[in-house]
């Protein structure tokens, strides 16, 4: 059961992610790439802080609250918050570059490049997670590239980015296991907010006008995708093996698909669709109960 509800907090985290692509589309139509990262990223924290305000207060009236280990806290959230400001940030100059679709796809190789960096850390994965790996990284080619993979400045700049992401979600999974997934969140993004907010202030000149063109997409990313997903993240990565995980929350792709079919009518194509259907297929092969299937056929005495 704590098992399954990690795999659906990721699955939710990457349905927000997804959606959440419309969002930063639209709003940088109004404001440059730093404001909407560090704008976004300072609500979701006011939020997030909000909710372990009001978390405490409850604990302690019903005698369950315990200290916060501060200096473990502080110390996973700069890890985790810094090389998430460094993804985000760089996937957000990317797009300058390059066209979405490759976009998409070359940040999602962070899946193909966790279990990488778990083999390097000593950690073997499956057999059967790296054929689901491989199976989804062939969707993510249907479902996101339609000519060419050519590597631009753009592509350069995106493909350092998913490197970060890869680390992220490895930090995730170093100090989540040990951390309040709220509290880590929170402090998490209070360093992403803060960092961005020196390139935002040192080369943009964010303007009250712009600030409103941009309301409801950084309201939706900033609340929903920051505070909401990056938490769902946290707690499912506490309850999942890292390379399921990935393959879980790479269905971003899919769904930002259906969020700009159903927000933008962007209707997919044949290729598109297939690459959807390659995703959840092995998304489906990732979460089947192989090892217990065979443990039972092991053993006569149940039969």
């Amino acid at each position: 059961m704590r098992e399954r509800s990690g795999e659906l907090s990721l699955l939710l985290a990457a349905l927000i992610w997804g959606t959440c692509f419309v969002a930063q589309r639209v709003g940088l139509d109004s404001v440059g790439p730093y404001t909407f990262q560090a704008v976004r990223c300072l609500l979701g924290t006011a939020v997030l802080t909000l909710v372990c305000v009001l978390r405490a207060k409850r604990d302690r009236k019903q005698g369950r609250f315990q200290p916060i280990s501060w200096k473990n806290l502080l110390i996973g959230g700069a890890c985790c918050g810094g090389v998430l400001c460094v993804a985000t940030n760089l996937q957000q100059l990317g797009l300058q570059f390059t066209t979405p679709g490759k976009s998409g796809f070359i940040t999602s190789m962070y899946m193909v490049l966790v279990p990488i960096l778990s083999t390097a850390l000593g950690r073997l994965p499956r057999l059967r997670h790296w054929f689901c790996v491989a199976l989804a990284a062939v969707g993510l080619y249907l479902l996101s590239v339609s000519g060419q993979l050519r590597l631009n400045a753009g592509d350069a700049l995106t493909l350092v980015g998913s490197l970060f992401f890869a680390l992220q979600i490895m930090a995730v999974d170093r100090f989540a296991p040990d951390l309040d997934g709220v509290q880590l969140s929170c402090v998490q993004f209070w360093v992403v907010g803060l960092l961005t907010a020196v390139p935002m202030l040192a080369l943009e000149t964010p303007t009250l006008s712009g600030l409103r063109g941009a309301a409801i997409p950084i309201l939706y990313a900033g609340v929903f995708s920051c505070a909401v997903a990056y938490t769902l993240q946290i707690i499912g990565q506490q309850r999942c093996e890292p390379v399921v995980a990935t393959v879980l929350m790479s269905l971003e792709s899919v769904f930002s698909v259906l969020g700009g079919l159903v927000l933008l009518g962007q209707v997919p194509t044949a290729r598109e669709a297939l690459g959807c259907a390659v995703m959840f297929t092995a998304v489906l092969l990732s979460q089947l109960p192989v090892e217990a299937l065979v443990t039972r056929r092991a053993c006569p005495e149940e039969l």
